[in-house]
């Protein structure tokens, strides 16, 4: 390996890394980290990837391939003086990114299938994130992260019509019960919470009515996400997101006219001949002689 080869190395793991590996080393506790460095796609194999399953990568997810194929990091702790893996970050390679609920050529003829399997009971006119993925012709699904066997990180297309994907795609997690989570939009989006939950183990859950397990839970106590507390999620969403006033917010900095309103028509006076009328009349004459 070259000086120049050399040099960038470092600045090469920081940039792929987000430095989140000095931040894990500097942590009471951890004793060793590992990152697995892997050299980039060629151009060719994300071509012929995107050929065999007629979808197209999106633009941030491609780069990131470009780049590294694949991501793999792990963290240990000592307990006593014997290394225990906890945290673990993952994202499959070009060649390993493989279609979830395709058809098998081991698969028994009548064996059930996960489209056998599938809840098919969204509602109508549901648009967005709150559609879930399907293992049938609807939707094409690829595992991102197989989370150590909680769950996994999939890549969703969300097709019009069978047999034709669209170009953007969704991450979901899916669970141990084959229920679908939404995740992020984005693959950028998903790669930040990756590096910010530390590969904490189960922490997809917090993004799930279940919540984290007890045992989660202890090691979150002891490491804590980088970006927020997970207890106060489910909280700081339904006073942030539910509250939101875009009104307000995205309100312009120009004056707008006020419409005037009609003032309320003036009480009708006493009728003449009342007492009052000949007092009110009496002291309007005197204010006149002053």
């Amino acid at each position: 390996m070259d000086e120049k080869t050399t040099c960038s190395m470092p600045s090469y793991t920081e940039k792929i890394t987000l430095g989140i590996i000095k931040i894990l080393e500097s942590s009471p506790g951890i004793a060793e980290v590992k990152f697995e460095s892997k050299p980039p796609a060629e151009r060719h194999m994300i071509v012929s990837w995107e050929q065999k399953n007629t979808c197209t990568l999106p633009e941030d997810l491609k780069n990131f391939y470009l780049m590294t194929d694949g991501f793999q990091m792990t963290w240990n702790v000592k307990l006593d003086d014997n290394p225990m893996q906890v945290g673990s970050m993952v994202i499959n390679g070009i060649s390993n990114l493989c279609r979830l609920g395709g058809s098998s050529v081991y698969t028994l003829p009548n064996a059930p299938t996960l489209a056998d399997l599938d809840d098919d009971t969204d509602e109508e006119g549901i648009e967005g994130p709150s559609v879930k993925p399907h293992f049938d012709s609807r939707n094409v699904i690829f595992e991102l992260d197989p989370c150590n066997g909680n769950g996994k990180v999939c890549l969703v297309y969300k097709t019009s019509k069978p047999g034709v994907a669209t170009l953007d795609a969704e991450i979901w997690f899916l669970d141990r019960a084959l229920f679908w989570h939404f995740l992020t939009p984005t693959f950028t989006s998903y790669y930040r919470l990756l590096i910010c939950h530390l590969g904490l183990p189960q922490w997809h859950y917090a993004f799930t009515s279940y919540g984290l397990s007890p045992q989660a839970k202890q090691w979150f106590n002891m490491y804590k996400p980088i970006t927020f507390n997970t207890a106060l999620l489910s909280e700081e969403a339904e006073s942030t997101v539910n509250k939101l006033d875009p009104n307000k917010i995205f309100k312009s900095k120009n004056k707008t006219p006020l419409t005037k309103k009609k003032l309320p028509t003036p009480p009708a006076g006493p009728p003449k001949g009342h007492p009052a009328s000949a007092k009110s009349t009496s002291h309007s004459a005197n204010i006149t002689r002053k």
